[in-house]
C-alpha cells in the first residue's frame, strides 16, 4: 500500500494514470506528452509498475502499458471500509 500511495503522490504520474485511462500508449507516445527528459518519464513509469497501477507488455521493438484497474478498485473499497465503522 505505500507504494501505491507514493506512486500517486507525484503530479507527473498522476498525469500518466489519466494518460493510460484513454488508451495504452508505449513510453515514447507518454513522453511525447511532457516537457521532461525520457528517462525521467521511464523512473515514473517503473514507479508506477511497482505499485502495480500500471501494467506492461513488449510489443515488437515497443513496450505498451496499461493502467491496472484492479489495483485502483482495491484501494477503493479500502478507502470505503474507513468509513464503514463498526
Amino acid at each position: 500500500m505505500n507504494s501505491l500511495f507514493k506512486a500517486l503522490n507525484d503530479e507527473t504520474r498522476r498525469q500518466i494514470i489519466e494518460l493510460l485511462k484513454e488508451k495504452d500508449m508505449n513510453a515514447g507516445e507518454i513522453a511525447e506528452r511532457f516537457n521532461i527528459s525520457k528517462p525521467s518519464i521511464s523512473h515514473h513509469l517503473d514507479i508506477l509498475r511497482q505499485a502495480d497501477l500500471v501494467t506492461s507488455e513488449k510489443k515488437g521493438q515497443f513496450v505498451e502499458y496499461s493502467l491496472n484497474t484492479t489495483i485502483l478498485e482495491d484501494l477503493l473499497n479500502w478507502i470505503l471500509t474507513l468509513k464503514n465503522k463498526p
